[in-house]
């Protein structure tokens, strides 16, 4: 699963732009492992309730010069350059579980949605930057994940982030800021409220498209022994200004998600990536 994400925009960072990066050990063609981590998640943007899991699956890294997989994205990278890339992204939410949802009772499940789709990337300051500062504009279709045939809507996050790398296996660190924005099919899944479905304290209300939530993220990462990584995450949502924040699904206007986990590489080949 990708990764949880989600950063804060530095001011001057564009002073750095010149600047020539560490030298970095190269990276192994690919690698295959195995991932552990813990997450507690907002059952969606605007819940009372969180969704928590932990989890264990196998991982694959393939850092090829057009077709990649890595810690940034997957898939085909359509065009590349110093400061630009065109890449493909995913993300996604996890299912509330056996837990039903206080503000969803009587109502469909909110099963755990997975997202993908193309995202332009720009390196403001270089791709290979100490300091690294990224604008992303990925646009993704959502669906179930147990059917991928239910469509539940197009989203569009927009995101900023500082990524301070690591050297040397010392510590690295990512703050990010960025919104998160859905079409009107997105925002029924997450907030409308079907006339059959109203109640007395949950009345009847038809979602908009628009902004669903602004985000704010941070992650620290380092690697623990040459095959073992640790890494962790936090995301701040708030829904301040957002379009359906009058649902009677939304009960706090702010929440958090984050988790912890470990990565080990049980193989990596001999061959080096070019990138």
């Amino acid at each position: 699963m990708k990764r949880f994400v989600l950063l804060l925009s530095l001011v001057g960072a564009g002073a750095q732009a010149d600047e020539p990066a560490p030298k970095r050990p190269d990276l192994p063609l690919w690698e295959v492992g195995v991932a552990a981590v813990g997450v507690s998640q907002q059952a969606y943007p605007g819940s009372d309730q969180q969704a928590r899991r932990a989890l264990a699956l196998p991982y694959l890294i393939y850092r090829g010069k057009v077709w990649r997989a890595d810690r940034d994205g997957a898939g085909l990278r359509a065009l590349r350059t110093e400061r630009f890339e065109l890449d493909v992204s995913f993300a996604g939410s996890l299912s509330s579980g056996s837990e039903s949802l206080r503000a969803r009772e009587g109502m469909a499940r909110l099963n755990t949605l997975v997202e993908a789709g193309p995202v332009a990337r720009w390196f403001l300051n270089g791709r290979n930057a100490a300091d690294r500062i990224v604008l992303e504009l990925p646009v993704r279709g959502v669906f179930e994940a147990r059917n991928l045939s239910l469509h539940r809507g197009m989203s569009f996050e927009p995101r900023l982030s500082w990524q301070q790398r690591p050297v040397e296996g010392g510590w690295g660190y990512g703050l990010s800021v960025g919104a998160l924005v859905g079409d009107r099919r997105l925002g029924s899944t997450f907030y409308g409220v079907a006339p059959g479905e109203a109640m007395a304290d949950r009345p009847a209300y038809e979602a908009r498209a628009g902004l669903i939530a602004w985000r704010l993220g941070g992650s620290v990462a380092t690697q623990l022994t040459p095959d073992l990584r640790l890494f962790s995450f936090v995301r701040l949502d708030s829904l301040a200004g957002a379009a359906n924040r009058d649902s009677p699904l939304v009960r706090q206007m702010s929440g958090a998600s984050y988790g912890i986990g470990l990565t080990y590489t049980l193989k990596r080949s001999a061959a080096r990536a070019n990138d």
